[in-house]
């Protein structure tokens, strides 16, 4: 599992002022995976860091539906909580634990003090920013001109990478739910995957190869 105490952060090491900071004014919280910490329409009175653990963050369509929009790592927070909390805003999108995780709740009137009184806190906003954008660009260009079968195997391959381990412990209905099609469509692609060698399927869990 990712941890990423606020030490290691690269914008933050130049100010262990800041530091001090975000560990006074925070709350620490801990969640076993699959607790939601953020729901749609809900008001952002804080932005979580995540010190360990992963976060996935999704948007539900009005037809009930939903789609996978980006994942917080270990050292990350959520540039939708900031963008929202900042203009008095409800969330638009729902952030759910993908990992056990452990999380810093900085209040959003010291989110707006830090951002005049510390440039490195600035940077760090910018850069996950900028981080999220491409990453949503990505998202467009995936739904846009890619099949499902290669969303899938990248959806696959980067949860590998979130949780390096090549076991994964998801059913088909969550992959559906994060690509935003059936659990059918899902089932029937996997067993493909599985019949060429690059996954082996077992009962909620399915292994890379």
């Amino acid at each position: 599992m990712q941890t990423e105490p606020l030490e290691k952060i690269a914008e933050f090491k130049t100010s262990p002022e800041l530091i001090g900071k975000l560990y006074e004014y925070s709350i620490r919280k801990e969640y076993e995976a699959g607790s939601v910490i953020l729901d749609e329409n809900a008001s952002i009175r804080s932005i979580p860091i995540v010190t360990k653990g992963t976060l996935k963050v999704i948007r539900t369509e009005e037809d009930g539906r939903e789609i996978l929009l980006y994942y917080i790592k270990a050292g990350e927070s959520c540039i939708m909580s900031f963008l929202g909390g900042m203009h008095n805003e409800t969330s638009k999108v729902k952030a759910e634990v993908e990992e056990d995780a452990e999380i810093l709740f900085l209040p959003m009137d010291k989110v707006s003090l830090f951002i005049k009184e510390y440039p490195q806190w600035l940077d760090y906003i910018f850069r996950l920013y900028h981080k999220r954008f491409e990453e949503l660009l990505e998202i467009v260009n995936a739904i846009t001109f890619k099949k499902i079968d290669e969303r899938l195997l990248n959806l696959l391959i980067k949860k590998r990478e979130l949780t390096e381990n090549n076991i994964l412990h998801i059913t088909h209905e969550q992959l559906a739910n994060e690509l935003g099609t059936a659990r059918v469509v899902v089932s029937r692609l996997l067993k493909q995957l599985e019949e060429i060698g690059k996954v082996r399927l077992g009962r909620n869990k399915i292994t890379l190869m």
